[in-house]
């Protein structure tokens, strides 16, 4: 730890307060128009705060983020990432993409063993989220898969698509699952059979984090392994019909289905049999990553439980080994701020709820479980609510904020950081009532944090992991659509300075994005920034 002690800042005086940085998930900068949930909320504090002298605006998505180009949206994984790591790493989608036009993913042994198996008998199971979003997955990886294991000579391929409805347009899946099932019938036939055997909507099946609420990897264990649930002749089918029976429901909330013919579901999980998760962000993948794996696992009942051989598309928590077999490796994210903070003797606090916890310490921490000190560190997580984000748009802010306060009166701990996740929860839920709510609710938590550092001479960074809040809808042809997804609009940077003893001033920087907060945080902290990190935004001013 001693090798990744930082120096003493020339000049800055130790302050009597904390350095708090609050993250206000999904709060971007859009048009100020009434699209923008952002701008149509009351945010007196906000308000006065974006006035002020020290602040700028950062990118938050595309190659800022270490995502392909500019055209990706950021999200809180990659956003966390480049805020804890002061550099940017080749992330999700471009390491995929990588991995995919150099071949290499075949090369490994997770590919050659799951094609292996399904040479001699085995099916092919593909799980994942079909849509381009590019935050948990993106169709042509899907499709690129398709392609190769017919090249291997896979024979019997099953997809279990889930439906997105939440980084792509809230009832958009048929235009992915009908030109999948058209693609699949075009490759079916000369002895091999390709299908969708099962599905459902992504906040309902298989796609729970942080252990929030395991009956939705449950009822994804039962649809895809099982064969348990509603029967339809196609995932099409299944679609329409909900669409039909319940014309508020959006595709991220669509029950969980099974495809089945004649004989009963096409596609139920077996012996001998090889599973590919092909999401590639994490969060949303190690739940079911542990159904599979762990022999001793008794979260829920799995029921029966087959001889397979499982891989995700990445190896989604390194330090935990989840999953065992992976297809791509991970970035390797090292030299993080929580590293140089433990090294160099700075006590800092993490609070977020359960939706965002992972947030501020493991993608923080460069995708690592656990404390990297314990007797310097402490983590807190407010369990969230269970229930959909637009009827408590509040969320669990308060008791953040609760948590926050009660350090910064404490006197001990020199760093805090919380993400509060309401602008990008609530945000995802396309109500704009619920969304202008959502964000009110963080800005009367600012003013209350903002109270209590000033009492004790405090600096406060305020910013975002990306946006979503900031555009609650589009519309086209006198057509309002809801805007679920993130945007790629730039996220506010803040400094409020209430120490007394330091001063600061903006310092030119091209194109500031997340990355360059963790070198703005060291010159807050007093400390000289490491020379790899992306530039400060801040200097003191002599």
């Amino acid at each position: 730890m001693s090798a990744l002690k930082l120096q003493p800042l020339l000049n800055s005086q130790p302050i009597s307060g904390p350095v708090l940085l609050v993250i206000m998930d999904g709060v971007g900068l859009g048009p100020e128009n009434e699209s923008n949930g952002v701008f149509m909320a009351n945010t007196p504090v906000l308000d006065e705060l974006l006035a002020g002298q020290l602040v700028t605006r950062l990118k938050a998505h595309g190659t800022a983020v270490g995502l392909p180009s500019d055209d990706d949206m950021g999200n809180s994984e990659v956003g966390h990432n480049a805020l804890g790591a002061g550099r940017i790493f080749a992330q999700g989608a471009k390491l995929i993409n990588q991995a995919l036009e150099s071949g290499i993913i075949f090369e490994g042994k997770a590919w050659r063993e799951a094609v292996g198996r399904c040479r001699i008998g085995g099916t092919l199971h593909l799980i994942g989220m079909v849509s381009d979003g590019n935050v948990h997955s993106h169709v042509k990886h899907l499709y690129r898969l398709l392609e190769r294991s017919v090249e291997e000579g896979v024979t019997r391929l099953r997809v279990h698509g889930l439906l997105d409805g939440r980084d792509v347009g809230p009832k958009s899946a048929l235009d992915y699952f009908v030109p999948l099932e058209e693609r699949l019938a075009e490759l079916s036939g000369e002895g091999l059979d390709y299908r969708i055997a099962s599905g459902g909507g992504r906040m309902v099946t298989t796609m729970d984090r942080y252990g929030a609420d395991w009956s939705v990897v449950e009822r994804g264990w039962k649809a895809h392994v099982l064969g348990q649930g509603r029967c339809f002749a196609s995932a099409t089918e299944a679609i329409r019909a909900s669409y039909a029976e319940d014309q508020e429901m959006t595709d991220q909330y669509m029950d969980s289905f099974v495809v089945c013919d004649g004989d009963g579901p096409v596609g139920t999980i077996e012996d001998g049999d090889a599973v590919i998760l092909f999401n590639f962000r994490g969060d949303r993948a190690i739940e079911l990553s542990r159904a599979f794996d762990e022999q001793d696992f008794s979260v829920f009942d799995r029921g029966r439980v087959p001889d397979v051989f499982y891989a995700g598309m990445m190896q989604y928590d390194g330090d935990a080994a989840i999953p065992h077999n992976f297809l791509v490796e991970p970035p390797a994210i090292d030299q993080t701020l929580g590293e140089y903070l433990c090294g160099s003797g700075i006590s800092s606090l993490a609070v977020s709820e359960t939706q965002k916890f992972g947030h501020v310490t493991y993608f923080w921490n460069g995708n690592k479980s656990g404390k990297i000190d314990a007797d310097l560190e402490e983590y807190e997580e407010i369990p969230s609510d269970r229930v959909t984000f637009e009827q408590r748009p509040w969320m669990k802010a308060a008791e953040i904020t609760d948590v926050a306060i009660e350090a910064i009166k404490g006197g001990r701990t020199k760093f805090i950081r919380l993400n509060l996740a309401n602008g990008d929860m609530v945000g995802h839920t396309g109500d704009p009532a619920a969304v202008r709510i959502a964000v009110e609710s963080v800005d009367l938590c600012l003013r209350r944090l903002l109270r209590a550092l000033e009492k004790v001479g405090g600096v406060a960074m305020i910013t975002a992991d990306h946006g979503n809040a900031d555009c609650m809808w589009t519309e086209k042809n006198g057509v309002r659509t809801p805007m679920v997804a993130h945007t790629r609009n730039p996220v506010p940077l803040i400094i409020k300075n209430f120490s007394g003893v330091n001063k600061y001033q903006l310092q030119e920087v091209v194109q500031p994005g997340l990355a360059n907060v963790a070198a703005t945080l060291c010159v807050l902290l007093g400390l000289e920034p490491p020379a790899a990190y992306e530039p400060s935004l801040l200097v003191l001013d002599a």
